[in-house]
């Protein structure tokens, strides 16, 4: 999981970099992204829409959410995905989603500008000051400030949720993916607002801009009953894959020791397997890491996602050489997967052998050539280009980084000292101006602000 607006941050566990944008940190990792797309792809073909331009985003966010903020891009924070027993739970909030796209809502409502995004699954406002032990205080909150909070972070109405959510129940009936986990995860959202003590009588419920789950499930069971799909079952396949990234999810985020309580050694499964890699390589326990990546390696031993991890464990012990068949075998076996391809490219460089550098240049072009949005692979394709003297496409290389990090100032240098070295009219050249423009509108943005 790599960055997108701030600088990157190259994280403790394989292939899971984290990458801030705006207040939030967004997550990339090629088998997640490959694992979403898949669980969307019906929903979307359904929907109209095309699965090529919808983006389905992990958000590093504990809390159970979910929100479109425009354009085609459904948002999901990792706190959903933790709280997610089922893909097909998953599957429901991505119908719902979806619904707010076709429905225009973003584009359409005017408050939404304000808000910045639109929520699917946030409850009431002031439950976050009652989950921290406010009390009468978060009630106060509520009763004050509600109509303004609202105005600004909860733009859509109650009509447009439960629009939304009609338009979920369809696209679920027509791709032939059973309500069950819609529901199921609506009674888990039930059971959080019973937690809060907000229930049906409650004033405070009537100003929420989101109907209360129970009113949602007693709305869509009758119709989720009745459609042929409701008893279509799960598909393991997809549920098993759900399970190995849940866990790989866990073992990035949490804490080594929470993660080695949920998956103990005596459960040998391969979800615990990933987990406990990655809980141990946070730890740099290396040994340990890889002993348990050579577990999955044994059960399927041309799993892509598992030669990413062995090859990222080895690159992080210092052992570059021995991380590039591993890499190398992964970024063929996913066609040159750009998140893979990445770090295959870092490994080769790694080594500081110059008869690796021909492949890395080949690797790292073909890398940002299918995903723009990498900066890491940027940085590395910069590398490689100041090591053959190429400085006017190493700076560009350089601006492409600093500009999807968020450093506008130093994107502005490096772009304008491209230009001054890259011939005229050529494509590169034309980049580096684009990219220049870019920062320059960006700082002029943040000067205004101030």
């Amino acid at each position: 999981m790599r960055p997108i607006a701030k600088l990157l941050a190259v994280a403790a566990a394989a292939t899971l970099v984290a990458q801030p944008a705006a207040a939030q940190s967004i997550l990339r990792d090629a088998e997640t992204e490959a694992l979403l797309n898949d669980m969307a792809r019906p929903l979307v073909e359904a929907a109209g829409l095309k699965p090529g331009n919808v983006e389905i985003v992990l958000v590093n966010d504990d809390s159970v959410n979910a929100f479109v903020a425009g354009g085609q891009a459904v948002y999901i924070h990792s706190g959903l995905i933790k709280k997610a027993e089922t893909a097909n739970e998953v599957q429901g909030v991505i119908a719902h989603e979806l619904g707010h796209i076709t429905g225009g809502h973003v584009i359409n409502d005017s408050g939404a500008k304000g808000a910045g995004r639109i929520s699917i699954l946030s409850l009431l406002i002031g439950l976050a000051a009652a989950a921290a032990g406010a009390g009468d205080a978060a009630m106060g909150v509520m009763m004050a400030g509600q109509r303004a909070a609202l105005g600004k972070y909860l733009a859509f109405s109650r009509v447009q949720e439960s629009a939304a959510d009609a338009a979920g129940a369809e696209y679920l009936s027509k791709a032939g993916i059973s309500g069950r986990g819609s529901l199921s995860f609506f009674k888990k959202l039930q059971n959080m607002e019973f937690r809060y003590g907000v229930t049906p009588d409650d004033d405070n419920a009537f100003v929420s801009t989101h109907p209360l789950s129970s009113e949602r499930i007693t709305r869509l069971t009758d119709e989720y009953s009745a459609d042929p799909a409701w008893t279509v079952p799960d598909d393991p396949k997809l549920q098993s894959r759900f399970e190995q990234v849940k866990a790989k999810l866990a073992g990035y985020i949490q804490e080594p020791e929470r993660t080695l309580r949920a998956y103990p050694a005596s459960d040998r499964s391969d979800a615990a397997h990933y987990a406990r890699a990655y809980a141990f390589h946070k730890q740099a326990l290396m040994d340990k890491s890889l002993a348990e990546t050579e577990a999955l390696l044994a059960d399927d031993p041309d799993n892509p996602y598992y030669l990413e991890l062995a090859g990222q464990v080895l690159l992080e012990s210092g052992k570059p050489d021995q991380a590039i068949e591993p890499l190398r075998r992964a970024t063929a076996l996913t066609n040159n997967q750009p998140l893979i391809a990445a770090t295959f490219g870092h490994a080769l460089i790694a080594t500081e052998d110059p008869a690796h550098y021909a492949e890395a240049e080949t690797v790292l072009k073909a890398a940002v050539s299918r995903d723009r949005m990498n900066p890491f692979a940027w940085y590395q394709l910069g590398v490689i280009y100041a090591g053959q003297n190429d400085m006017p496409r190493a700076r560009l290389a350089s601006a492409e980084q600093q500009v999807l990090s968020g450093r506008y100032a130093e994107a502005l240098r490096s772009a304008k000292a491209a230009q001054a070295g890259l011939p005229a009219g050529t494509p590169d050249a034309l980049r580096a101006q684009d990219i220049e423009f870019e920062a320059r509108a960006a700082l002029e943005r943040e000067e205004k602000r101030k």
